[in-house]
């Protein structure tokens, strides 16, 4: 793709939502959407992402962007392009973001003329299409250089990151001396979580605003049992290993093929420590077709490391273990075959060495699943360790994610408290509304502070 491409969502009613929130939190966010339709009049509300498929950010945006469409506001969804070099150097810049080297590339002149000269065979043609007054949200690194150009435009620009890391250290410094420069423009910054902001981002104008998910979507709407069935055992996803049990009890996990979310240690300690598990129990790595997410390059290399390392297990492991690949051809379908993986395993398992917030965290905790995961970034705040789910203090420590699942794996009472308890908590904390709230709320302080010469000039 070597436009802007605009991203088709129908819109969606909020009254929706009301089927599962108390009347108090139906009357606020109904208050809320009458308020940002006054706010945003005569204005459009724009988003721009690196890709309209794979992965969490573009999963959230088809449902913020179709609620907030259904409120009557002008919002549109836009998605830049970019050749193999630009995606390479935002690759690296999110892996340094997460604290390691990545593909140990530099951040250099020759990166920053890689990335420029995407973002500038975009830039007219955005400035074509929004108005000064307009407000902007530009999510992530890939679209950070847009910025000053927005700015200038006499737009309001709000930089949205996704992701992040509590500690800094040379490779976040890194990171953020190069993306530094290219954010300071935006008026007001988002992240997940307040440590994930370098020193440096205007406190006054830093929101926390944790993301959500949408009860209703493909991803995460009800199944029958027959459907869950009939869509996990579909043939030709599995790409190591055999056919996918029917009798057995299942561990999974779910995720993007991404080194720091850890597919690879997964595999490796389930198979260290088969003898710890009961010999019902398998192991499911699931994640998307390779070549179907355009911002990850390094997705098939992951993938093939993962296949490679499976090959090399002894033979009752390999029994025992599954690599999975989940078509892309249709986002549908690829969401019903996620949510179908979700309510039918036993237990599932994030276990990121970083994480700037889970979706594949709080769907199954929405499914009642119970969830064992690494405590590092946003994790920490889905799950309460012990009351809606289990967490693990060192994400390296194969044996400690075994004892959990040994643990859950026995007590199947223990289980349905977890699952109960995390599926109150993401309906308490992470539902659509209250996201959809904290925006208006930035919005209303960005528009009223735009005639303040001090912010202005700031």
């Amino acid at each position: 793709m070597s436009g802007l491409l605009e991203v088709p969502v129908v819109p969606v009613a909020l009254a929706r939502l009301s089927t599962l929130l108390p009347p108090e939190r139906v009357q606020r966010v109904e208050e809320y959407a009458a308020a940002a339709r006054r706010l945003l009049d005569g204005r459009t509300l724009w988003n721009v992402s690196s890709t309209a498929r794979g992965g969490g950010v573009a999963e959230m945006l088809h449902t913020l962007v179709a609620y907030a469409a259904g409120t009557g506001i002008d919002i549109r969804w836009l998605v830049i392009g970019g050749d193999a070099d630009f995606f390479a150097v935002t690759k690296r810049i999110h892996n340094r973001l997460h604290g390691v080297p990545g593909d140990g590339g530099a951040l250099d002149a020759g990166a920053r003329a890689a990335y420029d000269a995407t973002l500038a065979r975009h830039r007219d043609e955005l400035l074509r299409r929004v108005r000064p007054g307009d407000v902007v949200l530009l999510h992530d690194p890939q679209t950070a250089g847009l910025a000053g150009a927005l700015r200038e435009r006499g737009a309001h620009v709000v930089w949205r990151c996704h992701v992040g890391l509590d500690e800094t250290n040379t490779w976040t410094d890194d990171a953020w001396g190069f993306l530094r420069p290219l954010v300071e423009p935006a008026h007001a910054c988002v992240f997940s979580r307040e440590e994930f902001a370098p020193a440096w981002v205007d406190r006054r104008w830093l929101r926390v605003v944790p993301p959500s998910l949408d009860p209703f979507s493909p991803k995460n709407a009800e199944l029958s049992a027959a459907e869950v069935e009939e869509l996990v055992h579909r043939p030709g996803m599995v790409v190591e290993g055999t056919a996918l049990p029917r009798d057995a009890r299942v561990v999974l996990q779910v995720s993007r093929w991404d080194r720091l979310k850890d597919m690879a240690g997964v595999l490796d300690a389930f198979a260290a420590h088969l003898d710890d598990l009961p010999p019902d129990v398998h192991l499911v790595l699931a994640g998307p077709e390779a070549r179907g997410v355009a911002d990850d390059p390094e997705a098939a290399e992951v993938l093939a490391e993962c296949r490679g390392q499976w090959r090399a297990l002894p033979g009752r492991a390999r029994a025992r273990t599954h690599l999975v690949s989940v078509p892309m051809d249709d986002l549908v379908d690829n969401a019903r075959v996620v949510n179908a993986l979700q309510r039918w395993a036993s237990v599932v398992v994030q276990k990121s060495l970083a994480e700037g917030f889970g979706l594949t965290v709080t769907e199954p905790m929405w499914k009642a699943r119970p969830v064992v995961a690494s405590a590092v970034g946003g994790i920490r705040d889905q799950v309460e360790h012990g009351v809606s789910g289990l967490l693990l203090d060192d994400p390296r420590d194969g044996a400690a994610l075994v004892a959990a699942l040994a643990s859950l794996l026995a007590d199947p009472e223990r289980c349905q408290d977890l699952g109960r308890a995390a599926h109150l908590r993401v309906r308490d904390h992470f539902l659509a509304d209250r996201h959809l709230i904290q925006y208006v709320d930035l919005f209303a302080q960005l528009l009223d502070a735009a005639t303040a010469p001090e912010v202005a000039q700031r």
